[in-house]
């Protein structure tokens, strides 16, 4: 049986109370039944995420890892998006069990695009894996649209701009609310990440840079640029002028991805806007309050008001 990291059982209870515990106390069993039903070995300590554990494991002497997720609505998509990119961009499928949240996927890293030390080769490296991802989504899928979701972010930026009315100029909140109503319906039929960040991107073998933890989204490639920005801003602050940094990265990602830069900017925006609301509602798992809440804050407010023209 495999041994649970303590911060997992810890992070999970906590987010997720009584049904993360009797999930944790199958999941050692679980994970045990698919590597034999898949004809795998360990191969190497359990690591984990926010929400799921890899195991690396190895099959035919193939490097691989079975990643098991906790039951969620929001992690139903990945394996559909790892099937349709099938190894472009992204880790190869090799084996699914959708009834367990489970999947035997490539092994790649350990090391992430965020180890790179220049910023415009980590945006232009996530700008040229985006336009590789922005596949035609499959029709047989009931895979998760950004377009279903313009409503209920409406509805977030105003909740926001009720409960902590000041917090951002009205012209930045209404910036965001513009990016919902013009460009939230007006959104392709294509795979999106959902989450592009740096260490969502692994260094690969086949490939140099392998995507991994998607949301399995479909619509705007632009989207995942502005995740990316949002994902950046500590690094971008390195380079004292945040505000020329941004609109540079901004920039190169649009132009990696052959995107509009324009519609880049506006989503990244909206991100920011979004973000500083969210933080001041329910902070962050490795921030929920203090200093450094204050700080994460302050930055995404700044980071706001730099993408509104």
């Amino acid at each position: 049986m495999i041994e649970i990291p303590e911060t997992f059982v810890g992070g999970t209870i906590a987010r997720e109370g009584e049904r993360g515990a009797s999930w944790l106390a199958t999941l050692p069993e679980l994970v045990a039944e698919l590597i034999e039903r898949w004809g795998c070995v360990p191969d190497g300590p359990v690591v984990h995420g926010g929400v799921g554990v890899i195991v690396p494991v190895l099959r035919d002497q193939t490097p691989a890892v079975l990643k098991v997720s906790f039951p969620h609505p929001g992690n139903v998509a990945e394996p559909f998006a790892f099937a349709a990119w099938s190894g472009r961009g992204a880790v190869r499928l090799y084996e699914r069990a959708d009834e367990s949240f489970a999947m035997l996927l490539e092994r790649a890293g350990p090391h992430t695009l965020a180890e790179v030390r220049d910023h415009d080769e980590i945006v232009r490296t996530a700008g040229r894996l985006g336009r590789r991802l922005a596949v035609p989504a499959p029709a047989s899928a009931d895979l998760p649209r950004l377009r279903e979701r313009t409503g209920e972010w409406e509805r977030t930026l105003r909740q926001g701009a009720a409960d902590f009315p000041g917090a951002l100029p009205s012209r930045v909140v209404d910036a965001a609310l513009a990016t919902v109503r013009e460009l939230g319906d007006d959104q392709p039929e294509l795979m999106v990440h959902g989450d592009l960040h740096p260490r969502n991107i692994l260094a690969g073998q086949r490939e140099p840079w392998l995507a991994v933890d998607p949301k399995g989204y479909v619509g705007d490639p632009a989207y995942d640029g502005g995740t990316l920005l949002k994902s950046l801003v500590f690094v971008l602050l390195e380079e004292g002028d945040l505000g020329r940094a941004l609109l540079r990265s901004t920039a190169v990602f649009a132009e990696a991805a052959e995107l509009d830069p324009e519609r880049v900017r506006r989503w990244g925006q909206f991100h920011a806007v979004d973000g500083a609301y969210w933080a001041r509602r329910y902070g962050f798992q490795h921030a929920r309050g203090g200093p450094e809440l204050d700080q994460i804050t302050a930055l995404a407010d700044h980071l706001a008001q730099v993408l509104t023209p």
